[in-house]
Order: structure tokens, then sequence, then C-alpha cells
């Protein structure tokens, strides 16, 4: 019976992390903060701006093979550093209902920060591997 019970909470505690696992490994680098990162949100929020087209984000799905028609939810809070990339995402509905979780690449250039484009990092919570670590 105490083994019934050791399990029963154990599988409790676990399951009762899992909405607390999606963020962490959201990811948020804490050392970036202030104006850098006031500036990274303003240079995506601006890229999406001028990407969005009658109240769509067009973005080329190369996984899928297919155009997305993307309507902007929300920028997500966490940033973090990533080969030289500042990297954050935003969640999209496409077409279809599906939850598109779009990652935006931040380059700084002449004093300035830079979003370069939109990446599908997942799509109804499905993640996709884009290896950005590995370039």
């Amino acid at each position: 019976m105490k083994n019934i019970l050791f399990r029963l909470i154990t599988v409790l505690t676990f399951v009762s992390t899992l909405p607390l696992s999606t963020y962490v490994f959201a990811g948020d680098d804490p050392s970036i903060k202030g104006d850098l990162r006031a500036n990274i949100v303003s240079s995506m929020s601006q890229f999406v701006n001028k990407q969005t087209i009658n109240g769509k984000m067009h973005l080329y799905d190369a996984v899928a093979g297919n155009m997305l028609n993307l309507e902007f939810v929300e920028l997500h809070k966490g940033i973090v550093n990533k080969e030289g990339f500042y990297v954050s995402c935003a969640d999209f509905k496409d077409q279809n209902g599906r939850a598109i979780d779009v990652d935006f690449l931040v380059l700084p250039s002449n004093g300035k920060l830079i979003t370069t484009q939109g990446v599908v990092h997942s799509i109804n919570g499905d993640k996709r591997d884009y290896h950005l670590e590995k370039m």
C-alpha cells in the first residue's frame, strides 16, 4: 500500500508541474533587460506590423511547403540569445484555426536591432527543430 501511495504522489507531482515546464522550456535570459529587451520587443513588433497585410502576416512554411496566413495573437515575454541572434516568439492563428508559434530572429546592426525573419517553431504545440544552435 505504501508503494502505491508513493507512486501516486510521484505521478501527481509530475503532472502538477507540467504547466510550469512549458514556460521553463520557452526560455528567458534574465541578463537581457532594460532598453535592450524593450528594443528587441520593439523590433519584433515592427516586423510583424510591416509584414501584416489586411490583418494577416503571410509566412511560407518550408517544412509543409505551403503559405500560412497568420493572424497575430500575442508576443511572448521570453527572450534568449542563440548563436548571436536574439530569439523570441509570438502566437498566431492560421487560416485553418491552428495555433502557430513563430520564432523571430533579431540581429544587432549599426546600433540597431533588426528582425530578420520568422521561423515556424510549433503547430498546435508540436515543436519543430530548426537547429539554430548548430549553426
